[in-house]
């Protein structure tokens, strides 16, 4: 498993020890929470929506383009889909790798790249009965990223 989607929540343990490697010096992981809130507005509930063979198989690109890119031993990653609730573990990355900095990169690359590029939709349900889909990648982190690297090389 490198790449996958659920229904169900999230059970990091399997993932996480598929990670497990005497020659890993360094684990990193990050979780994606549904947060209660939205520009300004109560978030009572969303729905992740994906054309799952398609999302699979971009998902998996991404975590083979990481394992390329940055000098990691292994990576996997696991989106929810279906109704889910503030709180929710929504999506999990996990990263090992011979040192910890390597892990770090790759980690925010990945969930970067996951956010930006698989098809997974988010429908958000609000407090004062409205709803509306939200652009996956609007938190706009991945640009963030780009300008504060562009600041630190100048």
């Amino acid at each position: 498993m490198k790449f996958s989607l659920t229904e169900e929540p999230i059970n990091i343990e399997p993932a996480r020890s598929a990670l497990l490697r005497l020659d890993a010096g360094g684990y990193c992981s990050f979780e994606g929470w549904v947060r209660n809130h939205h520009l300004s507005k109560s978030v009572t509930s969303l729905n992740y929506e994906a054309y799952a063979s398609l999302a699979v198989k971009q998902g998996e690109a991404v975590i083979d383009q990481a394992l390329e890119q940055f000098d990691i031993l292994g990576a996997n990653a696991i989106h929810r889909i279906g109704h889910l609730g503030p709180g929710d573990l929504a999506v999990w990355v996990g990263v090992c790798s011979v040192h910890r900095d390597t892990a770090f990169e790759a980690c925010r690359h990945i969930i970067d790249e996951i956010k930006a590029t698989v098809p997974i939709w988010k429908h958000e349900f609000y407090g004062d009965g409205s709803n509306v889909w939200v652009d996956p990648t609007s938190c706009h982190c991945a640009a963030t990223r780009s300008q504060e690297e562009a600041k630190v090389s100048s």
